[in-house]
């Protein structure tokens, strides 16, 4: 059985407080894809209530277990959920979204993954985006100088993957092959999210894609192993910053199965122990990371750290984002099982000048994520649900999201529910976290939400770093008997 989370009352209530003495009267609002952004901190145990945001804007809405004020989500518009749709919703709800905002009592307080000249001018005159700056972000998060901040940092060298930088064209295979001393590479460019800017180069057709994207470029050796993804916060402490790191992942990666492309994630799980080493070094290179960024640009809050834990237990940085991230909701269960509210109440806190004041001390907490990190602990996963049909459909038969339990291979309705920790996949549960409603058409490609609990291991998603577990098979199994054939509206774009 996966643990319980418990998180004293007192510190529930410095970290609201500090939280609502930050807002200082302003409404919170989340502009975020998913309208539920935020949930683990205020619709799970021991809930942030300063965290729930006064109103959500996105593209997909909230249910009701994990509903914020009010919702603005463009879904609820168009009835469609595909890829488009969530690239797309931002500009789709910008007149709508600037009109809403700007009837608030107050200017707002908006919470998103960085900040943009669009959410710049939802909030309006005297409002503020609570997020790090964009140009900043692209910059920092630039894949063609990631080894030249390692290197900054003071990362040692065993940690960094064979790299090379190249401003001009792509020279022939075998001479990028020989610079990196590998025969298959990972191209990369740009400083996008989800996989976006990566190719996977093992032959000249490989090579002419790869050419295809606008430099600079990265061009590594491509290292076999798990990917990890770490969530770190810095906070400013006077004298400089204090840095925390959470426990790493395993992420699973182009889970073809699973709908999921090359370079793209599956999802990830907090369950797996990590080598002692390996856990050591990673939590060592990623404070010298957040005291770097803390030097060099003044950046506190979140960002999240990409490695490959290697077969002979090795860890090697790979990628930093600086923002939030698409783990940032289900590895806050990892701060709460520590009995702390999830960093993004900190990050949030910070970003408008406030203390966190009720984080331990810095070197403690990660003392203790190396030791939580080496054990067979129960932790959260999250495995994402795409449809991976080639027509239309509508999700029918099922109660929304909420606690399901597998009988029979079928999904079976078991409570409502909107944190992680609602579930217990060890005994067979799921949270299915933001499905559609039964109106709304999924096209091919569409996100249908995502399959969330609390496991000790025997319940995780994942067999490999490429491959699904039994049980991740059936949740996918089981939800695709409720996907019934649907038209495609017309309004489609």
């Amino acid at each position: 059985m996966a643990a319980q989370v418990l998180i004293e009352a007192g510190v529930v209530s410095a970290a609201d407080h500090a939280l609502r003495d930050a807002l200082a009267g302003r409404p919170l609002v989340s502009a975020e894809r998913f309208c539920g952004s935020l949930r683990t901190a205020y619709a799970g145990p021991g809930p942030v209530e300063a965290a729930r945001p006064v109103m959500a804007i996105g593209c997909y809405p909230a249910w009701t277990a994990a509903a914020p004020g009010s919702v603005l989500a463009a879904e609820e518009r168009t009835g469609v959920r595909g890829p488009e749709q969530r690239r797309f919703w931002a500009d789709a709800l910008d007149g709508p979204a600037r009109a809403l905002l700007a009837g608030l009592a107050r200017p707002p307080v908006i919470s998103a993954w960085y900040a943009t000249d669009q959410l710049r001018a939802w909030a309006g005159l005297g409002g503020t985006v609570a997020a790090i700056d964009g140009p900043l972000r692209a910059r920092v998060e630039g894949k063609a100088a990631f080894t030249v901040l390692l290197t900054a940092a003071g990362v040692p060298q065993r940690m960094r993957i064979p790299a090379v930088r190249v401003d001009g064209a792509l020279p022939a295979l075998a001479e990028l092959q020989r610079m990196v001393g590998s025969q298959r590479l990972v191209v990369q460019c740009g400083a996008d999210s989800g996989g976006r800017g990566t190719t996977f180069v093992t032959t000249g057709a490989d090579l002419e894609r790869a050419a295809r994207l606008p430099g600079p470029y990265k061009v590594a050796a491509f290292v076999v192993g798990w990917s990890s993804n770490t969530t770190v916060l810095s906070v400013p402490t006077g004298r400089g910053v204090a840095v925390y790191v959470d426990r790493p992942s395993h992420k699973a990666v182009g889970v073809a199965e699973a709908g999921i492309g090359p370079g793209k994630s599956a999802g990830n799980d907090w369950s797996r122990p990590w080598p002692a080493r390996a856990a050591t070094d990673l939590v060592d290179a990623a404070v010298r990371v957040g005291e770097f960024l803390w030097r060099e640009h003044r950046v506190a809050g979140l960002f999240g750290l990409d490695a490959i834990l290697t077969g002979d237990g090795a860890v090697m940085f790979n990628e930093i984002n600086l923002r939030n991230q698409g783990t940032t909701e289900v590895s806050g269960v990892n701060q709460q099982l520590r009995g702390l509210p999830p960093f993004v109440v900190a990050h949030l806190t910070v970003l408008l000048g406030g203390r966190a004041n009720w984080l331990p001390d810095a070197d403690e907490f990660n003392a203790a994520t190396i030791a939580t990190a080496r054990r067979s602990v129960p932790g959260p996963y999250y495995l994402k649900l795409r449809h991976r049909g080639h027509t239309p459909v509508r999700v029918g038969g099922l109660h929304g999201p909420g606690v399901y339990r597998f009988t029979s291979g079928r999904l079976a309705w078991a409570r409502s529910g909107a944190h992680p920790a609602d579930a217990d996949a060890d005994v067979g549960e799921v949270l299915l976290a933001s499905l559609p409603d039964e109106r709304v058409v999924c096209l091919p490609g569409a996100e249908l939400g995502t399959a969330e609990a609390l496991t000790t291991g025997y319940g995780s998603p994942f067999a490999g770093p490429h491959a699904l577990s039994s049980f991740g098979r059936s949740v996918l199994n089981a939800l695709s008997h409720q996907l019934e054939p649907a038209t495609e509206p017309t309004t489609a774009r």
